[in-house]
């Protein structure tokens, strides 16, 4: 059995996830994916033509999922968004097909994040009947958003199947004070029935739509990327040129841009 979480300050917390497919195809199979169907692939780069097509990265690509620095200009972007959006007072799927988790398990952010991407849009149509996936989607649709979390929070399986793969990946797992420390956040991108593109992320008020894709675009198109990660991306190059005066091709200290992403592809013909 895995280890359980553990109770630090009173809250349910989970062991920091890596963010490979090492660990999410595991995590991804243990929940409810149905196997031999969507396949996770690391992100090489943003822009290189090569290295976003077969067969270093499949098509189409139905959800990614990135861990990010919370750097000063994120945080203050965030800040200035969440201040303009009321807390996420929804509940089913609305007019947009999206279910989303507000976090409330310490350092779930990674299995919550995977969580987003395998329930919305056209992964979900490849997870099994019956399993861990499938329940907890069925039984979040109807909840709002605080029985949602405290839905999860309690939900045993979900706990088991993030614990499961815990100590998986190429690095041993911080413990919870230096996981707190290091300040990363997992966001999750999903082109959602409605063909627009959204931002899932337990720790902010709700959903986020960032734009429409065309029938053909998937979450790794160029339109996909200048609306998601790569939005994340030019708010950093902003910050480092008005904050030290250069570019970051001049120098890059100040301006952390380190990220790991992975991509969910499969389901061709099912967008």
């Amino acid at each position: 059995m895995p280890q359980p979480a553990e109770i630090i300050d009173g809250k349910k917390t989970f062991v920091v996830l890596e963010n490979n497919p090492q660990v999410m195809t595991p995590l991804a199979a243990s929940l409810g994916l149905s196997p031999n169907t969507l396949t996770f692939h690391d992100i090489l780069s943003l822009t290189d033509p090569t290295l976003l097509s077969p067969p270093f990265l499949p098509r189409p690509v139905v959800a990614l999922l990135v861990i990010i620095p919370l750097t000063p200009a994120w945080n203050a972007d965030r800040l200035a968004e969440d201040a303009d959006i009321a807390e996420y007072a929804g509940t089913g799927e609305d007019e947009d097909g999206i279910v989303w988790f507000k976090q409330t398990i310490g350092h779930a952010c990674g299995s919550i994040g995977l969580l987003h991407c395998l329930i919305n849009g056209a992964a979900r149509r490849h997870i099994l009947p019956n399993s861990t996936l499938a329940k907890i989607r069925e039984k979040a649709i109807p909840l709002g958003m605080k029985e949602r979390a405290k839905m999860l929070y309690d939900d045993e399986a979900f706990e088991e199947a993030h614990q499961s793969v815990a100590e998986m990946g190429d690095t041993d797992a911080p413990n919870a004070s230096t996981a707190d420390k290091l300040g990363q956040h997992f966001v999750a991108f999903v082109k959602g029935d409605d063909g627009r593109l959204w931002e899932l992320e337990g720790s902010r008020k709700g959903p986020i739509c960032r734009g429409q894709l065309g029938e053909g675009e998937d979450v790794m198109s160029e339109a996909a990327v200048k609306m998601g990660l790569g939005r994340i991306m030019e708010l950093e190059k902003r910050w480092v040129e008005k904050e030290l005066g250069m570019s970051l091709d001049e120098e890059s200290r100040g301006g952390d841009l380190r990220f790991s992403a992975v991509a969910i592809c499969g389901g061709r013909g099912e967008e």
